[in-house]
């Protein structure tokens, strides 16, 4: 009688095995510039269809990088998880879900927590199985390493080009101010003005605000009225001279 006792107590202790019917699939790529999500998930709707397994929701990161905790169809999938609408999340890869570890050991624990299990399709890892939560730790510091060692390449990139002299960052809109100056004079808003030019607002202020004191004074009012002040008006002319010295007019 005692022996059968033990293995009854032992028995308890055991996880059932988890029963996986609905799944939930998570795709994400880093850049819109060639990069498709469509290959990821095509790849797992046919694995999905293989194990007989109900796809209940598809999740899509477009264009944010892996090392966001925060990203909206993620965030999405983690409430839907928490409410149970499926019983398990299927990637393609374990890095589209998440390049720092913290981030992964984290968000796998909540799934666990919620009774949800994780499998990476690529990388062959079901999370629901000791050896499969043993090389998700084994991965999950490699993409980290992998991670690190991308931005140290980028960096390095970045401080050999700076020494031959190349700027980065875009370049300034050219704004042909004299034309500007025109357009105002004619009657023309700050609108038409950069309808007429397709340039943005604070970009033809600019160009005319740094030559405006060399024109005579009627066209100083012109170039600083706001878009729906009357340009003959001599205060408002002198407020907005004073706003386009600090902030654009608005």
């Amino acid at each position: 009688m005692a022996v059968h006792h033990r293995n009854t107590a032992s028995s308890r202790t055991q996880e059932p095995p988890l029963t996986i019917a609905r799944v939930a699939l998570y795709a994400r790529v880093s850049t819109l510039n060639g990069q498709d999500p469509e290959m990821q998930l095509s790849e797992l709707r046919e694995y999905a269809s293989r194990r007989g397994w109900t796809i209940a929701s598809e999740y899509v990161d477009h264009g944010v990088s892996g090392s966001k905790e925060s990203r909206p169809e993620l965030n999405q999938l983690m409430a839907d998880a928490h409410r149970r609408k499926f019983d398990a999340v299927l990637v393609w890869k374990i890095d589209r879900f998440g390049r720092s570890l913290k981030h992964l050991v984290n968000a796998l624990a909540d799934l666990c927590a919620y009774g949800v299990a994780f499998i990476s399709f690529r990388d062959n890892l079901d999370l629901s199985t000791p050896s499969g939560r043993l090389m998700f730790q084994i991965i999950g510091a490699m993409a980290e390493f992998e991670r690190s060692l991308i931005q140290e390449r980028v960096r390095a990139g970045l401080r050999n080009a700076r020494a031959k002299g190349k700027t980065f960052g875009r370049p300034r809109a050219q704004v042909d101010a004299a034309r500007v100056a025109a357009l105002r004079r004619d009657g023309f808003s700050w609108s038409q003005v950069c309808r007429t030019l397709n340039v943005s607002k604070g970009s033809a202020q600019r160009s005319v605000a740094r030559f405006a004191c060399e024109l005579p004074e009627e066209w100083q009012a012109l170039l600083t009225a706001g878009e729906d002040e009357t340009f003959g008006s001599e205060s408002r002319c002198r407020a907005d001279v004073d706003g386009v010295g600090g902030h654009e007019v608005l």
